[in-house]
């Protein structure tokens, strides 16, 4: 039973209700081409999914926090996308630019884009030209950081939103800065120098936070443990934080309120990095299902 707007309503009813509002209501301007809408059947399943992970992420999380919830829409169609959209939820993240760049032209206007994939500097002007990215989260070199100041259009109007990606398991395979080990040493890690060439070099991008991809090791752990790799991101968030506001040059100009936010946390673990404190999570296939294998 559901209870809302002072009444009870019971499961079905609602979806009912969703179901006849997802064929009626007028949707904001498409940026190009307009898309089919998914089958009834298949917008009930990622309504119910999507709705339960809400719910997940809701109990998750204290009463004083408002996590982001980003829906990982990497493979999936426009049509998945559009439904999620229907049902209320707008951020949305791809790891793929050229695949981002397409469904942003399908799709609402108002939907804020994570790109959480690997990024290449010959990849910078594309993604950057999409007026609605909101963040990237994988941002790891100057280089990067300095071609997307560069290409992003002077049209655009706020600064692009960016995390620095931290690669806290320590794994060869896996992208990222080395996590900050101690106080002593923040001031001269990789880390600090990318965050103070951000702030001081380019003024188009927003400093954000931090991003994490843990290892599967520590994602299947039981939760009686905290997750090392959360850990290890939030110690190195808090040495950052400690290093740029004893900087007279940082200034004010990072985070949200004075913290730097955390992306941690996907289908396997989101509800141990909520307990952990982070403050978006990724979630593709708890809402999606499982992915195709990728077309080559």
């Amino acid at each position: 039973m559901t209870e809302q707007n002072g009444g009870v309503r019971t499961s079905d009813e609602r979806m009912n209700n969703i179901l006849r509002a997802f064929s009626t209501v007028a949707r904001p301007r498409m940026a190009a081409t307009a898309i089919s809408k998914a089958p009834p059947e298949r917008f009930k399943g990622l309504s119910e999914s999507l709705s339960e992970i809400q719910e997940r992420v809701r109990q998750a999380s204290s009463p004083s926090s408002n996590p982001t919830l980003v829906a990982v829409s990497k493979y999936k169609p426009a049509s998945d996308i559009l439904a999620c959209y229907e049902c209320g939820q707008r951020d949305f993240g791809e790891n793929y630019v050229n695949e981002l760049e397409e469904k942003a032209r399908q799709l609402p206007g108002d939907i804020r884009w994570h790109f959480i994939g690997t990024l290449q500097s010959n990849k910078s002007k594309t993604l950057a030209m999409i007026p609605n990215v909101f963040t990237v989260q994988t941002i790891t070199s100057t280089k990067a950081a300095n071609a997307l100041n560069k290409s992003l259009p002077p049209e655009r109007t706020t600064p692009l939103n960016v995390m620095l990606q931290v690669n806290t398991s320590g794994e060869d395979a896996k992208s990222g800065l080395p996590a900050i080990a101690s106080a002593e040493s923040a001031s001269s890690s990789e880390l600090v120098q990318l965050a103070h060439c951000i702030i001081t070099s380019c003024p188009k991008l927003y400093l954000h936070g931090l991003m994490t991809i843990g290892s599967l090791k520590e994602s299947l752990a039981s939760d009686e443990q905290p997750n090392e790799d959360f850990e290890t991101l939030k110690r190195t968030r808090d040495f950052l934080e400690q290093v740029l506001r004893q900087d007279p040059t940082s200034g004010s100009n990072w985070g949200v309120d004075g913290k730097l936010l955390l992306s941690m946390g996907m289908s396997s673990d989101f509800e141990a990095a909520l307990k952990g404190g982070s403050d978006i999570v990724r979630v593709g296939t708890g809402i999606f299902g499982a992915r195709p294998p990728k077309e080559h």
